[in-house]
């Protein structure tokens, strides 16, 4: 549904032009996101731009944003001054009306080309991770700041460097059809059931507690298989080396697969049984509702995002986290319970087709965009 205050003006914006900024290197939840709005976007007929970081794998996501739309420019850091005055020339030439930050670290040079051409700031935050000192200094501006969810509000709100009413909750969209439709083409099952999880490669995932869950269980059963689908970030590889070392000292090489990084998650979704997010912080939990789209019953830690996501014993099950019982308890009952794991994949696919899908992420930022066009509009004396 629209928000009232976009109807408080007679005023339609049928076209905007938009530049979103992301220096991101590699590609998980967050890029994804940004590749589904700026397309989405573009879809609608407004005039899209992007300045990406050199050599950006999103460039490849982004399908519905004209080549010569993108710009590429050295945004290492809050101090590459040079490549703000780039972006404020290049916002003047094609007239952008609202700049989109979506990375802590492109935050200041957003600001500074926002403030260097007639654009609005519009920032995205996905994590809770408080923000620095330069931060304060250079986002009093900011027209608005869209939450993934209610927590990542919460945590900003906090911190008190935007005004609270310029702060917004958009949860993250997909594409919810997709991931249905990948399940209801899946190949038929396979002789043992699989649990899956999906995440980088890093500590903050407890990656550990999954294997070790797996452990437990498979003392129990050997009907079960168990996959890891995530990229290892850290420079020497230690990350992966110490889950592989803990599946070899657990002999569970024939039971535990690191499938590493995939480009069809919606393709191995479908291949699972039952997802499993051991995870000790998440902000929102963008692996989480992709589960939900494709209908797969979920077993999540209890954080903030997975809390927002997951209506305990309706659309998933929640476990403390770091309770490697809890979580082996929750994951056997539902291996042992088809039906029940029927009934919390029809549940959680629908609250995914309810809350989560891509169009309506779409739909509230284009009544958000214009939200601070028409207040720019009012703003701005007549000659």
């Amino acid at each position: 549904m629209k928000p009232p205050q976009a109807d408080l003006l007679c005023v339609t914006i049928l076209r905007m032009r938009i530049l979103h900024i992301c220096s991101a290197r590699s590609i998980g939840g967050g890029e994804k996101h940004v590749a589904s709005l700026a397309n989405g976007l573009a879809q609608r007929g407004h005039d899209v731009f992007a300045a990406l970081a050199p050599d950006s794998p999103l460039r490849v996501l982004l399908q519905d944003v004209p080549r010569d739309h993108i710009i590429e420019l050295p945004m290492r850091n809050a101090l590459s001054l040079g490549s703000a005055w780039k972006l404020a020339r290049f916002a003047r030439s094609h007239s952008v009306q609202i700049i989109h930050a979506h990375v802590g670290r492109d935050y200041p040079l957003a600001a500074l080309a926002a403030g260097r051409s007639s654009a609005q700031l519009v920032l995205t935050r996905h994590v809770m991770f408080p923000l620095g000192r330069v931060h304060k200094l250079t986002l009093r501006r900011t027209a608005r700041v869209i939450a993934v969810s209610q927590p990542v509000a919460d945590a900003l709100r906090s911190q008190a460097i935007f005004k609270s009413e310029v702060i917004r909750v958009i949860h993250n969209g997909i594409d919810v059809e997709a991931f249905a439709t990948a399940k209801t083409t899946a190949p038929p099952n396979r002789k043992k059931l699989r649990v899956g999880a999906v995440g980088e490669l890093a500590p903050v995932k407890r990656h550990e507690d999954f294997v070790r869950v797996a452990q437990s269980i498979c003392a129990e059963r050997d009907d079960v298989e168990f996959i890891i689908a995530g990229e290892d970030k850290s420079p020497d590889g230690e990350n992966r080396s110490r889950l592989t070392q803990l599946i070899a000292d657990a002999h569970l090489e024939d039971r535990v697969q690191l499938a590493g990084w995939t480009e069809d998650v919606a393709k191995l979704l479908a291949t699972l049984d039952l997802f499993v997010s051991t995870s000790a912080s998440e902000s929102f939990g963008m692996a989480v509702v992709e589960a939900m789209a494709a209908g797969i019953p979920v077993v999540a830690t209890e954080t903030d995002g997975a809390c927002e996501v997951i209506v305990p014993g309706v659309t998933g099950r929640i476990a403390p986290v770091g309770d490697i019982d809890a979580l082996a308890k929750s994951i056997s009952e539902l291996l042992s319970d088809p039906a029940e794991r029927a009934r919390l994949g029809a549940n959680a696919q629908q609250a995914a087709r309810q809350r989560f899908g891509l169009e309506q992420m779409v739909d509230e930022t284009v009544w958000l965009y214009e939200d601070v066009v028409r207040e720019l509009a009012i703003s701005v004396p007549a000659p």
